[in-house]
């Protein structure tokens, strides 16, 4: 019997020695906890998704929202880079600035409406007379179906999926949208896209994430590029033109590092800082290099790398710009301008996006 005790014992030993190794070694881990519920009686799941480095990423099944973002600066402080809360609570009174998913289309669709195959659909107008993120509950207030789906020595990921029925907020087709969130060892938050209908509809997905580098203050001492030289003209509700015009010898360009706030007075007044849409060079012709944002204090470094071929400044003008987003998207109002890249889908195909973010500090 002591012979059994004593074997048990050294098991057991073994076993939190092993577990203290393979954190030593750098192994990734991913578990999931009760966050919340909502109104509804839902139940909301929190995903945590940790690598080998430190870094944690942690996820809801609500809206498929970021929460959490802990990136090290170059002193190995762990900060929440991104608008967030770890209280469910916050959440359930309205947060202004969560990291969800939009769809099922991102940005805004002048006089919500469009044609397709020779019929118009209606969608919610819920800015003004146009239609914003997926309309009154778009994709960002709906519960998801979450599970992690890996667990190797290089990498964890959680994904996320929705069922969005045929006509919901006006849009045709029953939609089925999977949405992965892969972190490695590289300090790299790999977002992975892909959506399936069985009647023709439009598509945009994107993550609305409010990036602060510093974790606190405001953004204005960011340091920005991006590589684009164009972008699409807007109105003054924000809706396109139809025309795209160069950045250069304008407040717009970024195609040098430059602090966010160096010519932000320079835009018009009502703007009150960016919300462009910036053409990608290259953009939609596979994974690009779009943007590399700087904090200069902190050290810490983002770049952003998509398939998408445009993506969205907005620098939380209705926040004080305490964050900025790098929404990657297809153009808004794509559906209503024939020469902007489509968003298009039909039955047979398969929507597929990706977006990386890579995080460092120097």
């Amino acid at each position: 019997m002591k012979r059994l005790v004593c074997f048990f014992w050294m098991a057991l030993c073994w076993g939190v020695v092993d577990s203290r190794d393979r954190v030593a070694a750098g192994v990734p881990s991913a578990h999931q906890d009760y966050f919340g519920s909502t109104p509804e009686g839902e139940t909301v799941l929190r995903f945590t998704l940790r690598n080998g480095n430190g870094m944690v990423v942690r996820a809801m099944n609500l809206g498929a929202i970021l929460t959490e973002i802990l990136v090290p600066d170059r002193h190995g402080r762990l900060e929440n880079v991104i608008l967030g809360s770890g209280s469910f609570e916050d959440y359930r009174r309205g947060f202004r600035g969560s990291a969800a998913v939009i769809g099922r289309v991102a940005n805004r669709i002048a006089k919500a409406q469009f044609q397709l195959d020779g019929k118009t659909y209606q969608l919610a107008a819920n800015s003004g007379p146009n239609h914003i993120h997926g309309g009154r509950r778009g994709f960002a207030s709906r519960v998801w179906s979450g599970a992690i789906t890996e667990r190797s020595d290089d990498a964890v990921a959680v994904r996320f999926s929705y069922h969005s029925r045929d006509g919901e907020e006006g849009y045709p087709g029953n939609l089925n949208v999977l949405v992965t969130y892969r972190l490695d060892n590289e300090n790299r938050l790999t977002l992975d896209y892909r959506a399936t209908t069985d009647k023709p509809t439009i598509v945009n997905l994107t993550n609305h994430a409010y990036f602060n580098l510093a974790a606190s203050g405001d953004v204005m001492g960011h340091e920005l590029q991006l590589n684009a030289g164009q972008y699409t003209v807007a109105d003054s509700k924000l809706i396109p033109t139809g025309d795209v015009e160069p950045v250069e010898n304008t407040p717009l360009d970024f195609t040098s590092p430059r602090t966010i706030g160096a010519r932000i007075g320079q835009l018009k007044p009502q703007m009150n800082g960016y919300d462009h849409n910036y053409v990608i060079n290259g953009g939609g012709e596979g994974l690009v290099y779009a943007a590399r944002v700087r904090e200069p204090r902190t050290g810490r470094v983002m770049e952003v790398h998509t398939t998408e071929p445009g993506v969205q400044l907005y620098t939380g003008n209705h926040l004080r710009h305490e964050a900025l987003c790098l929404e990657t998207q297809h153009y808004p109002d794509s559906i209503n301008h024939p020469h902007f890249p489509s968003t298009i889908l039909r039955p047979g195909q398969q929507f597929l996006s990706q977006t990386l973010f890579s995080f460092s500090t120097e």
